[in-house]
């Protein structure tokens, strides 16, 4: 039995590491507009959660390998002539979680809870949880350093990017699969269902403060690290759901920003309103 402590600071290991794969991916999310596609991965892996807890293997593995191939779906659907990537996305969405229930409601006498799974156990992460996040999050760092230029061009400009002989359908996949595999590491931290809210927010918010990729990526990061960390520390003070909190916290960043942000927040929309009309 781990003494407390230990768990904690496991904890905060946790929500630094997954905070900052969150936050390198969370602005290729933002840019490329693909939230809802986020969203979708937090369903589409929970069939492969319930079969690696029927069949007893790793969830997490499970999930991403669920997770990997609702990616190559949409990315092949969203390819063919006549078919919305947004329609794609939601389809993946709902076959995926109604799959996951179809196939835990067929297996009798299982009672795993799998309660954790979607909204996150950050307190009882182990050595091998810490270990999936610092790979990730290394993966994620390489493959962004490695593949700049093309995500930004592709980000920007696909018929461009792709005239100039980029590999669009390869570079989508990637960041697909990017997505699954964060979604995966999360787990420990916020869960499924939360994870949208860590990686979608501080890119969001983020975007409100700099139109410069660079430092767009380092205030993400810094926001989704501070937001995972303030809100488990939030959960330890007043005694209440650890993914919930570092949810909320970061939702929280969001909306401030929203508001004050100096690119395109409210209070900065209504001082240039101000001063056209003075």
């Amino acid at each position: 039995m781990l003494s407390l402590d230990v768990a904690f600071n496991r904890a905060l290991v946790e929500a630094v590491l997954v905070g900052t794969a969150a936050g390198l991916l969370g602005v290729q999310v933002v840019l490329r507009r693909l939230s809802f596609f986020t969203m979708a991965m937090t369903h589409a892996t929970f069939p492969g959660v319930v079969v690696a807890a029927v069949v007893g293997v790793n969830l997490y593995l499970g999930g991403a390998a669920a997770g990997a191939i609702a990616a190559l779906a949409v990315v092949a659907l969203s390819r063919r002539r006549g078919h919305d990537p947004s329609t794609a996305t939601a389809v993946a969405l709902a076959a995926g979680f109604a799959l996951g229930v179809a196939l835990l409601s067929a297996q009798e006498g299982f009672t795993r809870d799998l309660t954790a799974y979607l909204t996150g156990s950050i307190l009882t992460v182990t050595r091998q949880d810490l270990g999936v996040a610092a790979a990730v999050t290394a993966l994620v760092a390489v493959a962004l350093v490695a593949g700049g230029k093309a995500l930004t061009y592709t980000a920007f400009d696909r018929d461009g990017a792709r005239a100039a002989g980029y590999p669009t359908a390869a570079i989508d996949f990637g960041v697909l699969l990017l997505i699954s595999v964060v979604v995966a590491a999360a787990v420990p931290a916020v869960g499924t269902i939360l994870t949208l809210a860590l990686v979608v927010a501080p890119a969001g918010a983020a975007r409100l403060w700099t139109d410069r990729i660079g430092a767009m990526t380092a205030v993400a990061v810094a926001v989704a690290a501070t937001s995972a960390v303030a809100g488990l520390l939030l959960s330890r003070s007043w005694d209440v759901a650890a993914g919930g909190a570092i949810s909320l916290t970061a939702a929280a960043v969001f909306a401030a920003s929203l508001l004050i942000g100096p690119r395109d927040g409210v209070l900065a929309r209504w001082r240039a309103r101000r001063h056209g009309r003075s």
